[in-house]
C-alpha cells in the first residue's frame, strides 16, 4: 500500500480516536470534567496530527526515494538500449556500404557480359552468313538440296540401324537356342548317367521245357481231359506240337500266362497229373502270382521312394512285371521313367516327388487285361481319377503319347523320360522283318508327298532325312510338309520313343568356263 494512503489512514484513525475518548472521557467524568478532557483531547489531537504529518513526509520521502531509483535504472536500460541500437546502425551501415560496393561489381561484370554477348551474337550472324554461303556452294557442287541430304543420311542410318538389329536378333537367338540345347542336354545326359539301369529286358516266359516227349501224352491225358482242364482254369492255350521237348503257352494275359507255366511246371516236377491234382496246382500258382504281383508293385513304389499310392493301384503295378513291349518289361521301364523325370524335374527346381509319381503311373492302364475297352493312356487315366491321383499326375499319364497336348512342365518331363527309356540301345527289340518293314513304311510316307525328290529313314528308323525339289517347294512350304508328314506317321505307324523329320532344300547353280 502507498505510505501517503498508509499515513492519512492513521491520521483519520487517530483523530477518531481522540473524539471517541474525549467522549468517553465526558461521559464518565460528567459535566465537570468536560473542559480538562476537551484539552486533553485537543493535546492527543494535536499530537495525532503531529504524527500523521511525520508519517506523512517520510512516506513522501520513501516514495520519492524509491521513484528515484526506478527512473535512474529506467535511465541506465535506455542508455544501453540506445547504445545497443548504434552498433546496430553502424554495422548496417557497413552492410549497406559492401552491398553497394557489390552492386557496383556486378553492375560492371553485367556491362561486360553484355559487351561479350553482343560481339557472340555478331560473330554468330558472320558465321551462320559464312555457313549459308558454303551451303549453298555445297549444293551447287553436289546437284542435291540440304533436305535432300538429310533424306538420305537418314534412310543410310536407318539402313544400318535395321541391319544392325536384325544381325544382333540373330545373334541373340542363335545364342538361346544354343544354350537351351545344351542346357537340355546337360540335364538329360546328367539324369540318364545317374540312374545307369543294368538291365535291358527279361523275354516273357511262352514255352515250358519237357524232360521227354512222352510227357506229352500225360499232359494232353485221356481224351484230353488234363489239356481241356488246365486251359479252363488258367484261360490259357496249350500248344503241342512237333517242337520236341517243349510245349508253348499262348495267351494274351501275361498273369494268366505266368500262372499257367508255374503250374504246367510243377505238375510236371511232382508228375502226378490229373485233374483234381491240376485244380490244386493252378490254384497254388494262382496265389503264388498274386503273392508275386503284390510285392512286386510294392517294391517298385518302395524303390521309386513313393507313398500314398491306392493298394488296387500298387497290385496293378506288380501286374506290370509280367507285361512287356518290344521285349522291354513295362515295371522297370516304368520304374526308369519314374527315376529320370524325378531327376530332371530336381535340376529345374520343380517337385520330383510328383515327377516320379507320373512317371511310375505312366503306363499303369497296360496292367488291365486285353478286354477292358481304350488304349493303355484312356484307361490309365480313368484308373488314375478312380484312385484319387493329382491333377498333374492325371494329366502326364493322359499326354505321355500326346494324345492331349501338355500343359505342365511335369507332363513334358515324363514324356521325355519316357522317350529316353524307349529309346537307349539295348532297351527294346523287335525281330527284322517288323523292322524292315517299318523302315520301308516311313520311306512311303515320306515320299508320298508332292515335291519330294528322296527320302532315308536312318538312326534305326529314329529319323527320315528328306530331299525335296527347289524348283516345287520353297522355304515356307517346308514348315508346312513336316507337319503333315509328322502327322501322317503318327496315325499310320507304330513305334517306339519318337522320330526326327529332316527335310533339306538345296539350290545348285551351274555353269562352265570357256
Amino acid at each position: 500500500m502507498d505510505p501517503v494512503v498508509t499515513a492519512i489512514i492513521g491520521a483519520v484513525a487517530g483523530i477518531l480516536v481522540g473524539f471517541l475518548v474525549g467522549f468517553i472521557i465526558r461521559k464518565k467524568l460528567g459535566e465537570a470534567k468536560i473542559g480538562s478532557a476537551e484539552a486533553e483531547a485537543k493535546k492527543i489531537l494535536e499530537e495525532a496530527k503531529k504524527n500523521a504529518e511525520s508519517a506523512k513526509k517520510e512516506a513522501l520521502i520513501e516514495v520519492k526515494e524509491k521513484n528515484m531509483a526506478q527512473r535512474n535504472e529506467l535511465e541506465r536500460e535506455i542508455r544501453e538500449r540506445r547504445n545497443e541500437i548504434s552498433r546496430l546502425e553502424n554495422r548496417i551501415a557497413k552492410k549497406e556500404e559492401t552491398l553497394d560496393k557489390k552492386t557496383e561489381a556486378l553492375e560492371h561484370k553485367s556491362e561486360v557480359l553484355d559487351k561479350k554477348i553482343k560481339e557472340n551474337d555478331e560473330l554468330r550472324e558472320v558465321q551462320n552468313e559464312i555457313l549459308k554461303q558454303q551451303l549453298k556452294k555445297l549444293e551447287e557442287i553436289s546437284g542435291i538440296s540440304i533436305e535432300q541430304a538429310k533424306q538420305e543420311l537418314f534412310d543410310r542410318v536407318e539402313s544400318e540401324i535395321k541391319h544392325e538389329l536384325a544381325q544382333r536378333l540373330d545373334e541373340l537367338e542363335t545364342q538361346f537356342k544354343e544354350e537351351a540345347d545344351d542346357k537340355a542336354k546337360n540335364i538329360l545326359s546328367l539324369a540318364i548317367q545317374r540312374y545307369a539301369s543294368d538291365h535291358v529286358s527279361e523275354a516273357t516266359v511262352s514255352s515250358v521245357a519237357l524232360p521227354s516227349d512222352e510227357m506229352k501224352g500225360r499232359i494232353i491225358g485221356r481224351e484230353g481231359r488234363n489239356i481241356q482242364k488246365i486251359e479252363t482254369l488258367t484261360g490259357v492255350e496249350l500248344v503241342i506240337d512237333d517242337t520236341p521237348e517243349t510245349i508253348t503257352l499262348s495267351g494274351f494275359d501275361p498273369v494268366r500266362r505266368e500262372v499257367a507255366r508255374i503250374a504246367l511246371e510243377r505238375l510236371i516236377s511232382d508228375g502226378r497229373i490229373h485233374p483234381a491234382r491240376i485244380e490244386e496246382m493252378v490254384e497254388k500258382a494262382q496265389k503264388e502270382v498274386e503273392a508275386s504281383v503284390k510285392q512286386a508293385g510294392e517294391r517298385a513304389t518302395f524303390e521309386v521312394g513313393i507313398h500314398g499310392i491306392h493298394p488296387d493301384l500298387v497290385k496293378l503295378l506288380g501286374r506290370l512285371k509280367y507285361r512287356t513291349s518290344y521285349g522291354q518289361n513295362v515295371l522297370k521301364h516304368s520304374i526308369e521313367v519314374a527315376f529320370l523325370a524325378g531327376i530332371m524335374a530336381d535340376e529345374l527346381g520343380l517337385d520330383s516327388t510328383i515327377a516320379k509319381r507320373a512317371g511310375l503311373l505312366h503306363d499303369i492302364g497296360k496292367a488291365f487285361p486285353h478286354d477292358v475297352e481304350g488304349s493303355h493312356v484312356e484307361i490309365g487315366v480313368n484308373a488314375a481319377k478312380k484312385y484319387k491321383e493329382s491333377r498333374e499326375v492325371v494329366h502326364a499319364i493322359e499326354a505321355h503319347h500326346n494324345d492331349v497336348e501338355p500343359k505342365t512342365i511335369i507332363a513334358v518331363l515324363v514324356q521325355a523320360a519316357d522317350a529316353i527309356s524307349a529309346a537307349r540301345p539295348g532297351a527294346r527289340r523287335e525281330d527284322m522283318e517288323n523292322y524292315i518293314k517299318r523302315l520301308e513304311k516311313l520311306e512311303e510316307i515320306a515320299k508320298s508327298f508332292d515335291g519330294i525328290d528322296k527320302a532315308f529313314a536312318i538312326q534305326a528308323g529314329r529319323e527320315i532325312r528328306v530331299m525335296v525339289k527347289p524348283e516345287e517347294v520353297n522355304d515356307a512350304g517346308m514348315k508346312v510338309i513336316a507337319r503333315e508328314m509328322a502327322a501322317k506317321i503318327q496315325s499310320e505307324v507304330k513305334y517306339p520313343g519318337q522320330i526326327k523329320i529332316n527335310l533339306i532344300r538345296e539350290s545348285r547353280a551351274v555353269d562352265y568356263a570357256k
